[in-house]
């Protein structure tokens, strides 16, 4: 967030937020237990709303938590969502749940990524996925959706590309409405340019038989099929960790069943 937008009134990012979740006055003064009209007053900036006030709305409005600490900053309060590093030593009990989820789904791919879905960390597995995307894509902390997306990536090599596109900006556009993120919206843009032979469908139906979406990627004459679930921490209280996804891949048929347990 710009410096311009943290210093806007937090009634302004209050009433944003509202009508985002297309939530009323009315409706959201009831499930935060204060009257219409005080919170009428605390979005015009008639009142000032105390610290406590603030997170409770942000609560009900299903902010994420450091979209709330923007929200407290605009009210003149401290943040109180930390926002630690991987590496920090209060975060060795999430490392190493990490850690153990990756290693035990190996041979299947399993991929952490971050709110801005750059890669953390992952499992040998996953070489299976990445390995004709350019190098250039994987340096750093790769990106996962420009890395799968572009042209110079899995792209390629995905039989189903315009289905699968359509899935991951999906996810992605889903994401940018929920969180307001700029760069989020960047992303979303600029994956959106990038170019795809196939049609790209604007909903996701299935087609006859099918239950979920499988990435089905070219490896050698075979066909390999995969279907993922997504994990993240159920009672987050560190912006690090309430961002954190866990996307674990499974085979989606026998052929690709085999062709893992062959590696």
């Amino acid at each position: 967030m710009t410096t311009r937008e943290q210093q806007r009134p937090v009634g302004q990012l209050l009433r944003e937020w509202r009508d985002r979740r297309r939530i009323s006055q009315l409706d959201l003064s009831i499930s935060a237990e204060i009257s219409a009209r005080h919170l009428s007053f605390l979005e015009t900036g008639r009142s000032r709303p105390s610290r406590d006030m603030v997170l409770r709305l942000g609560e009900q409005l299903e902010v994420p938590l450091r979209e709330r600490n923007h929200l407290l900053l605009a009210a003149g309060y401290a943040p109180v969502y930390s926002e630690s590093g991987l590496s920090d030593p209060d975060m060795t009990a999430v490392r190493e749940a990490v850690r153990l989820l990756l290693a035990g789904h190996e041979p299947y791919p399993a991929a952490v990524v971050d709110g801005g879905w750059n890669l953390v960390d992952a499992n040998a597995g996953i070489g299976l996925l990445t390995r004709r995307v350019a190098p250039w894509l994987l340096e750093g902390a790769p990106n996962v959706l420009r890395a799968t997306l572009h042209p110079e990536g899995m792209a390629p090599h995905i039989v189903n590309l315009g289905e699968w596109r359509s899935h991951l900006l999906g996810r992605l556009r889903r994401q940018v409405a929920q969180s307001a993120d700029p760069v989020l919206s960047e992303l979303l843009a600029e994956l959106r340019g990038y170019p795809c032979d196939q049609a790209v469908p604007e909903v996701e139906v299935p087609g006859p038989g099918d239950i979920v979406i499988p990435l089905r990627i070219r490896e050698g004459d075979d066909e390999l099929a995969f279907f993922s679930t997504v994990a993240t921490f159920g009672t987050p209280l560190d912006v690090t960790v309430a961002e954190l996804m866990i996307e674990s891949f499974y085979p989606a048929d026998a052929t690709t069943a085999e062709y893992l347990r062959s590696l």
